[in-house]
């Protein structure tokens, strides 16, 4: 929301040759010599290998060879997904020398698109809720949110253009909104997590950040698909998310030329179920005033915010998710927190704890209800999507990585989100809302987030700030 530079705009320089990726790299590297002192995003910095990508990478597009949007792309990698010979230390002390001996699937297909792999973010302890080293960049006394941290606050100080994320809870979406950037959790199973730490297999996300929605649907392209390596990678085709976003955002000038009074442009769905009397006053009237600006904005067209009423099992599941978590999470690392007790801090080691105690029969009910509230969430909503506040509160204090609640529901669900920036807190903080979409269908979801991007822009009412460091 500072304007940072995008993917977008910097693939454009790129292919022109207004600029090469080793002259981009360097821009990055020059925030991150001035911003990582205080932020802290990095877990690992491989400058030198950057280089030679880049370098090779520029050398490719001299020859004429250019691999597409990503080609000389700066990119960093949530330190708990593999990147060939560098650490993946998940946030341990034990294991910040073990060293990967090849990508995670989802960085070799960024690698195969031209992306420059810069180097590891910093994840919170075995992507969970103990807080972590770094600061959010507009204010260092508040916290980035968790686990995906490292990467939001890279993106957010244009250290890197976009980043690899991961969210079994809220650990994408809450980082990015608080961080002020834009997010993609996909549909479970979208992008493959072979060479990603597991914290729960069955909500487990490769989630990604960015500084634009097209520039998310830009990253989706090139990591999404089936993974013949892991089982629940979805076998349904990947959409065209570029060419769904063109056409939504052609249709807004031309039905804004069209519009007659009377007529609703866009719909979007208001579960009521998602304004608990936890949620601070600052994100309602954020979420009420977002509501109000669809459908008073000009290019808007009097968009429909219609209220509706989820299932009586949702009521279900903020309870159901911990468990599923906390059981698959203690089949994950019970073994070696038992041998291993001091590289486990309390909240992880507690999520552990929990999941030995919860029964065989607590769990299938548990996963049982996912996959029911799904399917009946899409058959009564789809295909509007659901508009919903994307955190509790603006970023709070460093000893928490922030409330997921508002996170969890579509991890447990494993329904895709986009969360969008557009707006800010009294005190200069980030807010944002949170688009909820159906299963696989990344390219409506993506489309009607680029619509109201787009809406914002039109209407003068995204308002970028300068980071204050």
């Amino acid at each position: 929301m500072h304007e940072p530079m995008t993917i977008t705009a910097a693939a454009d320089l790129i292919r022109r040759e207004a600029i090469s990726p080793t002259q981009l790299l360097n821009q990055c590297l020059g925030r991150i010599d001035r911003y990582e002192e205080r932020v802290r995003a990095w877990a690992y910095l491989d400058r030198e290998g950057a280089l030679e990508q880049a370098d090779r990478l520029t050398k490719e597009l001299a020859a004429g060879q250019y691999r597409g949007p990503l080609h000389g792309i700066p990119i960093g990698v949530k330190d708990i997904i593999d990147v060939f010979d560098l650490p993946t230390g998940c946030g341990s002390k034990l294991w910040a020398n073990s060293y990967a001996r090849r990508d995670a699937a989802c960085v070799a297909r960024l690698r195969a698109a031209g992306a420059v792999i810069l180097g590891k973010t910093v994840t919170t302890a075995y992507a969970y809720l103990d807080p972590p080293p770094t600061r959010n960049p507009w204010n260092l006394d508040r916290t980035p949110g968790g686990s995906s941290s490292g990467s939001a606050a890279a993106v957010a100080c244009g250290m890197c253009l976009g980043a690899l994320a991961t969210q079994t809870g809220g650990s994408t979406v809450r980082p990015a909104s608080y961080c002020g950037v834009f997010s993609l959790k996909p549909t479970h199973g979208r992008i493959s997590t072979e060479g990603v730490l597991p914290l729960a297999p069955s909500l487990d996300h490769v989630g990604l950040m960015a500084n634009s929605v097209r520039d998310l649907a830009v990253l989706f392209q090139a990591v999404a698909g089936y993974d013949p390596d892991r089982l629940m990678t979805s076998g349904a085709a990947v959409p065209d998310c570029l060419l769904a976003i063109d056409r939504e955002v052609e249709a807004l000038g031309r039905d804004y030329s069209r519009h007659r009074d009377g007529e609703y442009s866009r719909r979007f769905l208001r579960p009521a179920e998602l304004y608990p009397d936890a949620l601070h006053p600052e994100v309602v009237k954020f979420v009420e005033g977002v509501e109000y600006d669809l459908k008073t904005f000009p290019h808007a067209m009097n968009a429909a915010v219609k209220p509706v009423v989820l299932p009586p099992e949702f009521a279900q599941v903020h309870r159901r998710h911990l468990q599923v978590m906390a059981v698959e999470a203690a089949e994950t690392h019970a073994d070696r927190v038992r041998r291993r007790p001091d590289d486990y801090p309390p909240k992880i080691r507690e999520l552990i704890a929990d999941g030995l105690l919860v029964s065989r029969d607590e769990y299938r009910t548990a996963s049982s209800l996912s996959h029911t509230l799904g399917y009946d969430l899409r058959m009564a909503f789809w295909p509007e999507p659901l508009l919903v506040p994307a955190t509790t509160s603006p970023a709070p204090t460093p000893e928490t990585t922030g409330d997921p609640w508002c996170n969890s529901p579509w991890s447990f669900l494993g329904l895709p989100v986009v969360s969008l920036p557009l707006g800010w807190s009294s005190d200069g903080l980030p807010l944002a809302i949170q688009l909820v979409g159906g299963d696989d269908r990344e390219d409506y979801l993506l489309a009607r987030a680029a619509w109201v991007e787009e809406v914002y822009r039109l209407s003068n009412a995204l308002k970028p700030r300068p980071l204050p460091l």
